[in-house]
């Protein structure tokens, strides 16, 4: 991409025309472009993963995938019926930095069921590991929409999430969300 011009990082607030990364991986014609190309830039992961860095690019768009989100915003990317299946590298990081740009935003993706539509993603409860807290999730993104969650109340979070969720398991969502008291009746 950077080679077909499709990324120039000339929108940049910080650090402009540059390519900054903390790991590379591989083959050597890829570290034969990185070594002599100037604009590409390797920074400790101290620096490159620093929100208070990440929030001094404008506009900075954060998009990162969860195994599965509750109901009342927390993001599981870790672990999955109980085996760790990734780290949580520089999520949360990111997710907090791009939210404090300037016109930034955070989006977590996932599709809304798993097992070949067996399994909800968006569950009353994690699982597995919280790599996001509820207070920093921003914009959560299914096939069947997005919900903005920042400043929503638990019940409207639970609400949000369950009309993103896979049709066939709101109606249980629901019901969860009462049986958790996040609904009252």
């Amino acid at each position: 991409l950077i080679e077909n011009g499709n990324i120039t990082g000339k929108s940049k607030t910080l650090l402009p025309n540059k390519h900054v990364f903390t790991l590379a991986l591989g083959d050597q014609d890829m570290y034969n472009y990185m070594e002599t190309n100037p604009a590409v830039v390797g920074y400790p992961v101290s620096f490159v993963n620093s929100p208070c860095v990440i929030a001094q690019n404008d506009n900075m768009k954060s998009i990162n995938a969860a195994i599965e989100v509750d109901l009342t915003g927390q993001i599981n990317s870790e672990s999955m019926c109980g085996q760790h299946w990734s780290g949580p590298g520089g999520q949360l990081d990111f997710v907090r930095g791009a939210y404090e740009s300037r016109g930034g935003m955070s989006f977590i993706a996932l599709y809304s069921t798993a097992k070949s539509g067996t399994v909800s993603r968006i569950v009353p409860l994690l699982t597995g590991a919280v790599t996001d807290p509820r207070i920093d999730a921003h914009i959560i993104v299914t096939e069947y929409g997005m919900v903005n969650l920042k400043g929503k109340s638990l019940c409207e979070r639970a609400r949000a999430l369950i009309n993103i969720a896979h049709p066939k398991f709101r109606e249980q969502l629901t019901n969860n969300a009462y049986e958790i008291g996040i609904f009252y009746k």
